[in-house]
């Protein structure tokens, strides 16, 4: 806002009056949306930490149980078996809101883990080295998942912390600044025209005095 462009009526301030408050009282409920927002992220990050940290050693786990597969049963056998997994598995993503911030929740459409005989490659030829392998990277997938989706979730609550702090910003030190010093413009303006006024009917008065002595 342009203090020259402002014009110094009493109706004007009521009506700047009335913006600076609504601005200040936007100014203080996204204040409280940055700080919680802020709360959020920190909670949020403690558990990326577990999440990721399950994630590696899930990924050791399985690493281990495939060696031992392919060493004691043999690489021919576990490829075989892992070419007979036909069918991909499919994921469902829906979404949750944390403090207007609109985050995926990333879930498979069923349950992955499975016992050795309800798997597609069956358990005829199968031995119980491989069948743990497969469940180890069954279990390795879902971390992965797990991780994808709170990965996604704390940078999007970092755009919306940084957004939301360049309008507190913007509100405390500019927005705000400027219509307040153009509330004292007015203000000035104002009493400047009320003195002109006054100087004015005394002005009147004293004429009018001399004029009827």
């Amino acid at each position: 806002m342009s203090i020259v462009k402002v014009q110094p009526t009493r109706m004007e301030l009521i009506k700047l009056k009335r913006r600076i408050k609504m601005a200040k009282r936007g100014h203080d409920l996204l204040k409280k949306k940055r700080d919680g927002l802020i709360m959020e992220f920190r909670e949020l990050l403690e558990e990326a930490k577990k999440v990721i940290g399950g994630m590696a050693e899930k990924y050791e786990k399985a690493q281990q149980k495939l060696a031992l597969a392919i060493a004691v049963d043999g690489i021919v056998a576990v490829k075989s078996i892992a070419l007979s997994r036909q069918c991909e598995p499919r994921f469902v993503m829906h979404k949750k809101n944390i403090m207007g911030v609109v985050v995926p929740v990333i879930k498979r459409e069923e349950k992955i883990i499975k016992c050795a005989i309800e798997r597609e490659y069956g358990i005829i030829g199968t031995t119980a080295r491989i069948d743990e392998a497969v469940q180890a990277y069954e279990e390795l997938v879902d971390a992965i998942l797990e991780v994808a989706e709170i990965e996604t979730t704390v940078r999007k609550l970092i755009e919306e912390i940084e957004k939301t702090k360049r309008r507190v910003n913007a509100l405390e030190y500019r927005v705000i600044p400027m219509m307040e010093e153009a509330a004292k413009f007015i203000s000035f303006k104002l009493e400047e025209q009320d003195r002109e006024s006054i100087i004015r009917l005394k002005k009147l008065k004293s004429k009018k005095a001399k004029a009827q002595s």
